[in-house]
């Protein structure tokens, strides 16, 4: 399955520079004038790439700890592979119509439908570890790291899914304000961050003396 899902992850990146391309044989003012037209080809480009890059990233680390890839991982883990494949279809709309509504709101709904199956996908994992961890040993204490690791992943994500679902219906307003709407993202995550370590140092100082916390 990893080997499948790095294969779909290099492919979707690889077609995403296809649409960048300047055309030969320009003189130097139609070269420059080129070279300007691309720019929303390369700004999509670079988003895009972001987001496969940070999907694939934590999609390792779901899948790493999945006891097995039971029929709820395995569906999920495809339907997020279709979609990521799909992903440079919407990224080349995006960059060659950015002021159409239709545009940016598929690019928005396709990253979000990423996200949501992405946190879908955590809560599969967990259930599934849940269960071996119970039929293995029922009254044994659970790894809470990396529990708590997929815990912040699947929050990532959610509000990633959030942002950009919103910008779907936001889109048919104003195309402009949908896009600046993802920078919402920004701070969400310096919020999320803060008050995450700040769970962190209170977790910490209610440890016992002598036992080291979890990470």
């Amino acid at each position: 399955m990893e080997a499948l899902s790095d294969g779909v992850f290099a492919i979707a990146m690889t077609l995403l520079v296809l649409d960048i391309s300047v055309p030969a044989g320009l003189d130097s003012a139609h070269f420059h004038e080129a070279l300007l037209d691309v720019t929303p080809n390369i700004a999509a480009y670079a988003l895009s790439f972001a987001v496969i890059a940070q999907f694939w990233r934590d999609h390792r680390s779901i899948l790493g700890a999945a006891p097995t890839a039971d029929g709820a991982v395995l569906g999920l883990t495809l339907v997020g592979l279709a979609l990521v494949a799909l992903l440079p279809f919407p990224t080349s709309l995006l960059a060659e119509y950015t002021e159409q509504a239709l545009a940016v709101a598929v690019y928005s709904g396709t990253v979000a439908a990423i996200n949501a199956v992405h946190t879908a996908l955590v809560a599969a994992v967990r259930r599934s570890e849940t269960a071996r961890d119970r039929d293995r040993d029922p009254a044994g204490p659970a790894d809470k790291g990396p529990r708590a690791r997929r815990q912040r992943l699947a929050v990532d994500s959610g509000v990633t899914a959030a942002v950009f679902g919103a910008a779907v219906p936001l889109a048919f307003v104003s195309p402009a304000a949908a896009m600046w709407s993802w920078l919402t993202l920004v701070p969400l995550n310096i919020v999320i961050g803060r008050r995450r370590r700040r769970a962190q140092q209170e977790a910490t100082h209610r440890e016992p003396a002598g036992r080291s916390p979890e990470v």
